[in-house]
């Protein structure tokens, strides 16, 4: 069956960016359709991304929570994991939400259409869907089709070997788990599968993990889990995947490769590609990269002035956060607002154990690019909440402008770093100083005093640590 539809507006993909626009520009009073390829709305992030990660990894943390808690003279037995129930409670949180973006559709009467959608005309696309084809007519396009996991050339089929989207499916605990790629979604999933009881091994091709994050940040991370995991290999390329009865044999060459060896499933965790090369945007005459990235100005819009790109597909960071900012500001732009998109920073997080997060400039970069700036760290062993949840191994930095005082940059890691970064980006949004955040009074004791110390040694005004760390009044 066939129809045809007219809109001012049409997204396509209902992941945070897609829906954040499609609601934005209903609110607005355009009239919007959304089409999603999947059964629900919310994209990989909601489905097979950050919400049921994170899920998983609260189940981690509680469970490496009660194991640490025998050094402070408590005991528990050993746990007992039940898989189906677990997996039960992902899904039910994940339908939670999903189900929640069909009513807040329904509550601004945003049509969707589910199938697979493609440009056939710069005003022009056309649905597959179970039911038939639509053909949609529009004003304006939101293109918001994210991106999906790169593979590994050569792979053998076999269901032991996953991607992201598998591992989260959670169908067995393996005895050895190889995880292919040392970076946040890696391990995001190696601290589940360890939790869970997974001997874990770790390979990276670049020399460490996180590659791009400073290395002061990733260090209290890699040496919590170098002590927990199997190994972890730097500079080691996979040479070899071979199936077999006993498991998945992989061979390694490198610095650092080991021996080649056998593991009971292989997670292949080397990053994402865009997807705007499989929407047929070259029929619209928008212009997609080799790499399949869709370049946009500052009002999100494409070499074609009626249709928009947000999120992943149109460059990193590849973050929720992002695309539903930008998701906002093509909304607002197509209804006539004086919108743009002018982040001064947006965080990062490795929802990890311990958690990374970082934003705006960083150490590397300021380096890299020779530009002025001091450092102040304040270690967490100095931290008394830090000290009574038996986790000093954090540390907070910021990058600061030596002539303003202003914030430049700011990392964190430790337990709940993710939340704690959100007052440094804000403080950078702001044109915060350091002087503004040390005469904030935070709450004591908290790990966001941690934030405020670091303030504190870059005024000079430091009591928490010893004379000879304060940074020199000015």
């Amino acid at each position: 069956m066939s129809t045809a539809r007219r809109v001012a507006v049409v997204v396509l993909g209902s992941g945070p960016g897609g829906y954040t626009a499609a609601f934005r520009a209903a609110d607005l009073g355009l009239e919007t359709m959304l089409i999603e390829r999947d059964t629900t709305l919310g994209g990989v992030c909601l489905n097979v991304g950050c919400i049921p990660s994170k899920a998983l990894l609260h189940t981690a943390a509680v469970l490496a929570e009660a194991e640490e808690a025998t050094t402070r003279g408590v005991r528990f037995a050993a746990p007992e994991i039940d898989l189906d129930a677990l997996r039960a409670w992902k899904d039910s949180v994940v339908a939670k939400l999903t189900g929640g973006l069909a009513g807040l559709a329904r509550a601004r009467k945003v049509e969707v259409v589910k199938g697979t959608g493609r440009f056939t005309s710069p005003n022009e696309i056309t649905v597959e869907g179970d039911t038939g084809t639509t053909t949609i007519t529009f004003d304006h396009a939101i293109i918001a089709v994210g991106s999906s996991p790169i593979g590994l050339p050569g792979l053998p089929e076999d269901p032991r070997i996953m991607d992201s989207t598998g591992a989260l499916e959670i169908a067995d605990v393996p005895e050895r788990l190889l995880v292919i790629g040392g970076g946040i979604i890696g391990l995001e999933m190696a601290t589940v599968y360890d939790a869970l009881g997974s001997r874990v091994t770790i390979v990276e091709l670049m020399d460490q993990l996180i590659p791009g994050c400073d290395r002061d940040l990733v260090k209290p991370l890699h040496d919590r889990i170098a002590a927990r995991y199997e190994a972890i290999h730097l500079s080691t390329r996979v040479t070899g995947v071979e199936v077999t009865s006993e498991g998945v044999r992989v061979s390694f060459e490198g610095d650092d490769a080991p021996d080649a060896a056998t593991f009971d499933r292989v997670l292949v965790a080397v990053g994402r590609r865009p997807n705007g090369g499989s929407i047929g945007a070259e029929l619209a005459g928008v212009a997609v990269d080799d790499h399949g990235f869709i370049a946009v100005d500052g009002q999100m819009r494409t070499n074609v002035s009626h249709i928009f790109a947000i999120g992943d597909v149109v460059g990193q960071p590849m973050l929720a956060h992002k695309a539903t900012h930008e998701g906002k500001v093509a909304a607002e732009v197509i209804a006539g607002h004086a919108a743009a998109f002018d982040a001064v920073a947006i965080p990062s997080v490795a929802y990890t154990d311990p958690e990374v997060a970082w934003a705006g400039l960083s150490e590397t970069a300021a380096l890299a690019a020779e530009t002025p700036h001091e450092v102040v760290r304040f270690p967490w062993a100095a931290s008394g909440r830090a000290l009574t949840l038996g986790r000093p191994d954090g540390l907070t930095k910021l990058i600061v402008d030596p002539e303003t005082r202003r914030i430049l940059g700011c990392g964190v890691v430790g337990v709940h770093a993710g939340d704690l970064i959100a007052e440094a980006v804000l403080a950078m949004e702001m044109g915060a100083d350091v002087e503004d955040i040390a005469l904030t009074i935070h709450p004591h004791p908290t790990l966001s005093e941690t934030v405020a110390f670091a303030a504190e040694i870059a005024a000079g005004t430091i009591t928490d640590l010893p004379p000879s760390r304060r940074r020199a009044q000015a």
